[in-house]
């Protein structure tokens, strides 16, 4: 996922936050993963997969896009080029929408108690 990796750096400071969430594997299988890929962005454990579940992820990986409320206005099942030109240009079309001006249509995203990071 080096396209996850470039966009987390890329967007950041414009407001994209980027949170790479592992199902269901043991937490010392999951730090030598984050190592040798060398992810820059957040990984969380979900280890119960309640996550999973909660959103329903029928396949890996799921990425959902989630405005500054916390209301998923987008998502992809399988892999994408995030990082290609037609991937860069809506995630920037994404996050300069104003805040209020997305579509109705949105369920609230839920923060998942005991969601971790694994250690460094």
């Amino acid at each position: 996922m080096p396209s996850i990796n470039a966009l987390h750096e890329e967007f950041k400071s414009r407001g994209l936050t980027v949170l790479l969430i592992n199902m269901r594997e043991d937490r010392e299988i999951v730090r030598r993963a984050v190592t040798t890929r060398g992810y820059t962005a957040p990984v969380v454990l979900d280890a119960d997969g309640e996550v999973a579940n909660a959103y329903r992820v029928t396949g890996t990986p799921t990425v959902y896009l989630v405005d500054a409320q916390w209301h998923v206005i987008g998502r992809a099942i399988g892999r994408r080029d995030w990082a290609s030109e037609e991937g860069r240009r809506l995630l920037a079309a994404v996050l300069s929408v104003p805040t209020g001006r997305r579509p109705a249509r949105r369920r609230p995203a839920r923060a998942v108690e005991g969601a971790s990071e694994p250690d460094e």
